[in-house]
């Protein structure tokens, strides 16, 4: 059998492929290598529009809490308002920690909606990050910095809503821009605050929207778009004694209740975020889709502990450190049910720790019921988040182990909601309250757009 000769051309042809595809192999490298973990994105080009250079703007300015220097954050929004046409407040509850306040009226009482955010963020360590956490940068189609996504954009999105309906005017119902100080620390001289001693900014508000959602992504594609409608109220305290003993002692003494193993109460909102999540969750969406039977036929312990923390109670412990003062602390922390009263928590601590330790109390949240999903204003959320994501699931969450100054709101009757208005991926949530926060130019343009088109429909229905 004769073999088979090939040409000069045919090697050359070869040759220039595999020359090709190595090329191709090399950039997709260098893509990936540019970034701070292993996912495979490949940027879209980058457009930066008058928006995202806005949104720039309002992340040079350093609001770290602490120190809470929100004032010059506060200036900047009520100066971008008064731009636009908008006269607003700026709040202080003390010298240097700011709100900025604004409100149209509309034609009813009563069915406001308020446009929540918080101006600090947490602190940032320029030596971790690929880029200075206040500079701005923007590279591979996302604007990195600290506060882009905790919550700055979402500011940037509702002020250009609240603008743009303040300009058309002739309101069906009132609308609320508030943006407050030290969310970060609890709030207390923000809402807290607020609440406290500006009962007006919230008179008439029926609904809010804020931060606190989950955006779940598959190849960049929306599958469950998470509105957060409650989480558990925190109690946190430092327990302190004479000796380390005493505190050790203490400790072991909580343990039982630091690993949920059976729930005590399953909350009507709690069962319908496991029910509408489950057909999103390869492993244990089966136990989630009907949690009674689950709890009946003792696989409760199957579930994430994500998921058993919302059914009960829990403790979490630090270990007994000396103090200054030449005793020992050690820090605990309750995360209660919903619905759970701080005083009985309290109570049990103390049933818990016994004679000879002292409880000195840091926080203390009240219960806060759930908001409803069974709302005028969320079937609107729902419909406008499928106009802008397909046929997507829009669907309860309730968290854990976070809080947000939603649970000021709810406690006074205001349905609060807590959502990104864009798709925001894994690797992106793990740079909020760590390195490099970063969020893609062209997601958070589509939030613009959804978050003007869901707050036209509440306040200026068709």
């Amino acid at each position: 059998m004769k073999g088979v000769r090939f040409s000069g051309a045919f090697y050359r042809t070869v040759g220039a492929i595999f020359l090709l595809a190595v090329a191709g192999a090399l950039a997709l490298w260098w893509w990936q290598s540019r970034l701070p973990d292993e996912q495979v994105y490949i940027p879209q080009p980058e457009v930066v529009t008058p928006e995202v250079e806005l949104l720039r703007d309002y992340l040079r300015i350093d609001t770290s809490n602490p120190p809470g220097n929100e004032i010059e954050g506060a200036k900047f929004l009520a100066a971008e308002l008064a731009r636009r046409g908008v006269k607003a407040e700026i709040v202080e509850s003390e010298p240097g920690r700011a709100s900025v306040y604004a409100r149209i009226r509309g034609r009813r009482s009563g069915e406001g909606l308020m446009l929540l955010s918080h101006i600090d963020v947490v602190p940032a360590e320029p030596a971790a990050w690929r880029h200075p956490p206040f500079d701005g940068v923007i590279e591979l189609n996302q604007l990195w910095g600290r506060g882009v996504l905790d919550m700055k954009s979402i500011t940037i999105a509702h002020l250009i809503a609240f603008a743009e309906l303040s300009a058309a005017g002739d309101l069906e119902r009132d609308l609320v821009f508030l943006s407050v100080a030290d969310e970060e620390r609890g709030g207390r001289l923000g809402m807290e605050w607020i609440v406290e001693n500006r009962p007006d900014m919230i008179e008439g508000i029926r609904y809010a929207v804020n931060e606190g959602g989950v955006t779940e992504t598959i190849a960049g594609e929306v599958r469950y778009f998470g509105v957060e409608v409650g989480s558990k109220p925190m109690i946190l305290v430092d327990l302190v004694a004479d000796d380390r003993e005493t505190l050790r002692r203490v400790r072991l003494d909580l343990e039982p209740w630091f690993e949920p193993q059976q729930p005590l109460r399953i909350l009507p909102g709690v069962r319908e975020y496991f029910q509408r999540v489950a057909p999103y969750r390869k492993a244990g969406g089966a136990l989630l889709a009907d949690i009674d039977a689950t709890v009946a036929t003792g696989r409760f312990w199957l579930l994430d502990r994500s998921y058993r923390e919302l059914t009960t109670n829990t403790v979490w412990a630090d270990g007994p450190a000396p103090s200054a003062q030449g005793d020992f602390r050690m820090r605990v922390v309750l995360r209660n049910l919903p619905d759970e009263d701080p005083e009985a928590r309290m109570r049990f601590l103390r049933e818990q720790v016994g004679a000879g330790v002292r409880i000195e109390p840091i926080l203390i949240m009240p219960s806060t019921p759930l908001s409803s999903t069974a709302t005028p204003f969320f079937e609107i959320l729902r419909r406008t988040v499928r106009d802008h994501y397909g046929e997507v699931e829009v669907g309860p969450l309730v968290m854990a182990d976070i809080a947000t100054d939603s649970r000021f709101l709810r406690s006074r009757g205001v349905d609060a909601y807590g959502f990104w208005p864009y798709p925001v991926d894994f690797f992106q949530t793990e740079g909020i309250h760590g390195v490099n926060e970063r969020l893609r130019l062209d997601w958070f343009l589509q939030g613009i757009d959804l978050t003007r088109d869901l707050v036209g429909e509440w306040v200026r229905p068709k």
